[in-house]
């Protein structure tokens, strides 16, 4: 399988070819993604939710998303690996940005970085950009600054909310970023931005009218079970076969059945 470049990814918008991406945190998960021929896989900060347990994502910490960026370089080789970048690392300065997004690269392996926000962190984006790294804005439903927004809510429903989405749209890609990500945005806002944008817009819940689709790897599996956003597509259903193998284990080891002969 030959990696994806942005080139490639440029050409699929182009052409009105969709990008199939999704998350993934660690070098099994990812080498079953790439043996499926994924376009893209996103080491999601999300990880601090569908491996860590946290209720949120700001506890990850650079050196956690470092290692998970790593394993999944390990996992796909030939596959186009993003960084997300977590809360802190892009905020401080913008010299502390460059650094992080470099480490991505450096230590991580990865392809590219992505960094929420709209307007406000184009300093970082122009100057990440302008050090040669490939960078992916992220506008709409902002986990790392949800707070702000009211919680886990849709955005774009209202005329100021769209004008807003509008305005960051136009603003990331000004700024020098090469891919959008929109998160939770109005279908019909969605589609505005993707036809004004001359770069490949991508969604997640965001409804059809995208360059392509990335989804969380546990929502897709099945496994994570705290909640399930409405615009999530289970496409296997594992956290009961998981439970199902467990208890099977756990009784064959309390009635002497495992290990048997065959097993030494």
């Amino acid at each position: 399988m030959k990696k994806k470049s942005i080139l490639d990814l440029y050409k699929m918008k182009k052409e009105g070819e969709k990008a199939a991406w999704m998350t993934a945190y660690d070098a099994p998960t990812a080498s079953l993604a790439e043996q499926a021929g994924l376009d893209m896989l996103l080491v999601g900060d999300s990880v601090g939710m569908c491996v860590y347990g946290y209720m949120g994502t700001n506890q990850m910490t650079m050196p956690i998303q470092i290692a998970h960026t790593a394993a999944v370089r390990r996992g796909a080789p030939n596959t186009f690996i993003i960084g997300d970048m977590p809360f802190l690392s892009y905020q401080v300065s913008i010299e502390e940005a460059v650094r992080n997004a470099g480490a991505f690269i450096q230590q991580g392996g990865a392809d590219a970085i992505k960094l929420e926000g709209g307007r406000r962190v184009t300093p970082q984006i122009k100057a990440i950009s302008e050090a040669g790294i490939v960078v992916f804005g992220h506008i709409g439903l902002t986990p790392q600054s949800s707070g702000q927004l009211g919680g886990f809510k849709a955005q774009g429903l209202t005329a100021d909310s769209a004008m807003d989405m509008f305005a960051d749209a136009e603003a990331v890609q000004q700024a020098g970023a090469s891919f959008l990500l929109v998160e939770a945005i109005a279908p019909e806002v969605t589609k505005i931005i993707r036809d004004r944008l001359s770069i490949p817009v991508y969604g997640i819940g965001a409804g059809p009218h995208t360059d392509g689709e990335v989804i969380i790897v546990s929502d897709l599996l099945g496994i994570f079970e705290a909640f399930t956003p409405k615009f999530v597509k289970r496409y296997a259903q594992l956290a009961p076969l998981m439970r199902e193998a467990f208890s099977k284990y756990r009784q064959e080891v309390k009635d002497g059945v495992f290990p048997g002969p065959e097993h030494v």
